[in-house]
């Protein structure tokens, strides 16, 4: 298969107005519909040449016994690398989606409605991965004392999310030394990430147990103890729109939409893709095939990342047809990831 580079100017001219020309009307595009335009002075007859060796080098292809031609996944692909030029979002763009994403909210919430926000746009589904939690930060932690060896922990984490949960000690603790182990945490512990507390807490435990003194002990206890689940809550995304893909499948032509809908329940397989774009940085599309997953193959999937204090958290994507308007979704993507990193940074 021959390198893009060789492709010629008019070949690639031409393979950019029959991609657009595609993603616009959803039908196969014929080198007459070609011909009447382009700028390019081509007979019908050189542009059925052109036509037939790009479908040569597997960037086009003729569906059944159609006279026309639809881009392949490579078509596509060469599209978005090379004959496509994406631009950022204006700032009054910008600022309309900024909006939306009020800092004052908790980080579930600007998750949602990243979510929700990128789907609208775009009328695909959207889908943001929730903040990793080894990188979220601990504010405040609060012990209550309920009945018998029952404990209320209240934590706060990134200033604004509050969870409340009950832990089972292995032994009773009175208010005033619930409130000395509040103390003594928050005095020691509050700024931190979740990840590097628990870290602290196992060695202080493993290493410094014989030396402290019995209320450092029973705080650590309880600490480890109230945190112990906060990385189970990681690996999950939030996802808005779904409903846009029925539409989307019947316009693209999706091998199966239960397949599709049979993955997002199951969710591990998007994860675990989601989790390889973490990676990288700026925008990243799987186009069909590429993303590795069966289901994925009649789909696009663009995401980009979003970060704190340049740490990355999660990312921001879209799910949609390989025949999207990739010069609009890839800016949408991009802008809302930056938007959310921005709420999230002054959220802390």
């Amino acid at each position: 298969m021959s390198e893009p580079a060789e492709v010629s100017d008019k070949a690639r001219h031409l393979l950019k107005i029959l991609v657009e020309k595609y993603i616009q009307e959803g039908q196969p595009v014929g080198s007459k519909n070609l011909v009447e335009s382009i700028e390019l002075k081509i007979s019908p007859a050189t542009a059925r040449n052109i036509m037939a060796d790009l479908e040569e080098r597997g960037l086009i292809h003729s569906p059944h016994t159609s006279a026309g031609r639809v881009p392949t996944e490579l078509g596509y692909r060469f599209f978005v690398d090379s004959l496509i030029s994406v631009e950022r979002l204006r700032d009054r763009e910008l600022n309309q989606l900024g909006v939306r994403l009020d800092p004052d909210l908790d980080s579930t919430k600007l998750v949602q409605t990243a979510s929700a926000m990128v789907s609208e746009v775009t009328s695909m589904a959207g889908l943001v991965t929730i903040p990793r939690r080894e990188l979220v930060t601990l504010k405040h932690v609060e012990f209550l004392p309920l009945s018998g060896t029952r404990v209320l922990v209240i934590l706060v984490l990134d200033d604004h999310d509050v969870q409340n949960r009950v832990i089972h000690t292995t032994e009773p603790f009175t208010e005033i030394q619930l409130r000395e182990a509040t103390n003594f945490l928050n005095a020691h512990f509050s700024g931190h990430s979740v990840q590097r507390i628990r870290e602290q807490l196992i060695t202080s435990m493993r290493n410094d147990r014989e030396s402290m003194n019995v209320m450092m002990v029973r705080a650590l206890d309880v600490a480890e103890q109230a945190l112990a689940d906060e990385e189970e809550t990681s690996g999950d995304f939030v996802m808005a729109g779904q409903e846009n893909l029925f539409e989307l499948a019947q316009q693209a032509a999706m091998a199966d939409i239960r397949e599709l809908f049979k993955l997002f329940s199951l969710k591990g397989d998007i994860l675990h893709l989601l989790d390889k774009c973490m990676d990288t940085a700026g925008v990243q599309l799987f186009i069909g095939q590429e993303s590795g997953y069966e289901p994925l193959d009649s789909c696009t999937v663009v995401t980009s990342p979003y970060l704190v204090d340049g740490e990355v958290l999660g990312v921001v994507g879209v799910i949609g047809p390989t025949r999207m308007a990739y010069e609009r979704v890839i800016p949408v993507v991009d802008g809302t990831a930056r938007l959310l990193s921005a709420a999230m940074d002054e959220s802390r």
